[in-house]
């Protein structure tokens, strides 16, 4: 069949399909740590809040850290970067685990400094993702990477879950410091293999491609938006920022809808519904990422938000005040229809971002992505959080459609293409 046709072409590729792995396994634990120091901190001190705390120490750590192991990955030895900052991130955790309760106000000071140890499994193979050829093949690997990363958000907080309820919350944060040091070391182990290796900067380098137009890699395409702009501050590069912040954004009204369906469980007296409906909406994004991935031609960014967007919207309706007693089946169908566009949108902002970023920095730019998302989470707990206790639940799913409609906006501004691939651009098929 047609649709499969990427992804036998991803399979082809050297040694993809192990690096693919290992980089979702070195994600598997950053799904389930908060989770488990929940439980930890609360067997502590009986507070759900310090637990947020710590969570959020841990949280603020990641993202501050982001964009300095992004640069760090494109500057030095990624996979030296990976076995250090693996040792290190799970030494942490190890730490938190064995704490004992009367020592917790240490807790959030060794989960800060953990979350700048996170290994930058993340950017680091987004930025290998763009250099897969041909053009089919890259897509598909953003699709399948999107809609995989779903699987992660169920599996891992289940395992983190059977860990406390069969052992103990300790045991849960131990396994999850496991998870991010095999995880780092199998990813660095992979990508020393490959020969998909991140273009490593040198010393003394100009922009990269500024002196003849041309990047300084044979696999690199040349690209005038993708030069690295010249004063080395990656964000100026066209195109980065706009994507990076719509990627905010989307990221920002996700989290609110996240939030929409907790409190609805809760006002219903089944929050038991809340992890019901989330898996619901994330089967409905792997299908979408599945299907978007076997689709032939060059993804359009905005129609995909838009759609995300128009998902959202439809949750207006069925929820409180227009709504009074909305029925789980038909919020949990518009979340599954809805759901679809999700991982074909990420799909999508990915592989713009890896087209756009300059060669040697792209890393860095995904770690500022993945800053980014840290500050949409936040944007969203506060912003809805406070619509919640003030408005509406449909006020809060209004909310998160405004963060979509903005992301849409933002996505206008985002360039379709580096310059040099202009020429070819009308014999893509849009999908």
């Amino acid at each position: 069949m047609p649709v499969f046709t990427p992804y036998r072409l991803l399979a082809s590729v050297g040694r993809l399909p192990t690096l693919l792995f290992w980089s979702l396994f070195g994600r598997l634990h950053t799904t389930a740590t908060a989770l488990a120091l929940t439980f930890l901190v609360t067997d502590w001190t009986g507070s759900y809040t310090l637990a947020g705390v710590v969570a959020a120490s841990l949280t603020v750590g990641t993202g501050i850290a982001g964009p300095l192991r992004g640069r760090a990955a494109d500057r030095s030895s990624v996979t030296r970067l990976l076995l250090l900052t693996g040792l290190c991130y799970g030494g942490g955790l190890f730490l938190l685990a064995a704490l004992p309760g009367g020592l917790w106000p240490a807790a959030p000071v060794i989960a800060f400094f953990t979350g700048l140890a996170m290994p930058p499994v993340s950017q680091v193979s987004r930025a290998v993702w763009a250099k897969v050829e041909p053009a089919a093949a890259r897509n598909a690997t953003y699709a399948v990477e999107a809609t995989l990363t779903e699987l992660l958000f169920m599996v891992g907080p289940m395992l983190a879950a059977l860990a406390v309820a069969f052992v103990s919350p300790p045991a849960a944060v131990v396994l999850c410091g496991l998870f991010a040091v095999t995880g780092a070391l199998g990813f660095a182990a992979a990508l020393a293999r490959s020969e998909l290796r991140p273009v490593q900067a040198q010393a003394g380098d100009e922009a990269p491609g500024a002196s003849d137009g041309l990047s300084e890699s044979a696999s690199e395409p040349p690209s005038a938006l993708s030069e690295a702009p010249r004063n080395g501050f990656v964000l100026r590069a066209a195109g980065v920022l706009p994507t990076i912040t719509m990627a905010m954004m989307i990221v920002a009204a996700l989290i609110a809808v996240d939030l929409v369906i907790i409190a609805w469980a809760r006002e219903r007296g089944t929050p038991e519904l809340a992890g019901v409906l989330v898996a619901v909406w994330a089967v409905g994004s792997l299908v979408g990422g599945f299907i978007a991935g076997g689709l032939r031609g060059r993804p359009n960014l905005v129609l995909r938000m838009t759609l995300v967007t128009l998902g959202l919207s439809a949750l207006i309706p069925v929820l409180p005040p227009m709504t009074p007693e909305p029925t789980p089946w038909l919020v949990g169908l518009i979340l599954a229809a809805g759901g679809a566009a999700i991982a074909p949108a990420f799909a999508a902002a990915n592989s713009r971002l890896g087209e756009l970023a300059p060669a040697h920095q792209r890393a860095e730019v995904f770690g500022w992505l993945a800053s980014a998302s840290t500050a949409g989470s936040a944007l969203a707990a506060t912003s809805i959080g406070w619509v919640l206790d003030v408005g509406s639940l449909g006020a809060a799913a209004g909310a998160s459609t405004l963060f979509g409609v903005l992301a849409v906006l933002v996505a206008l501004q985002i360039p379709r293409r580096p310059a040099a691939q202009a020429s070819t651009e009308a014999q893509d098929v849009v999908t």
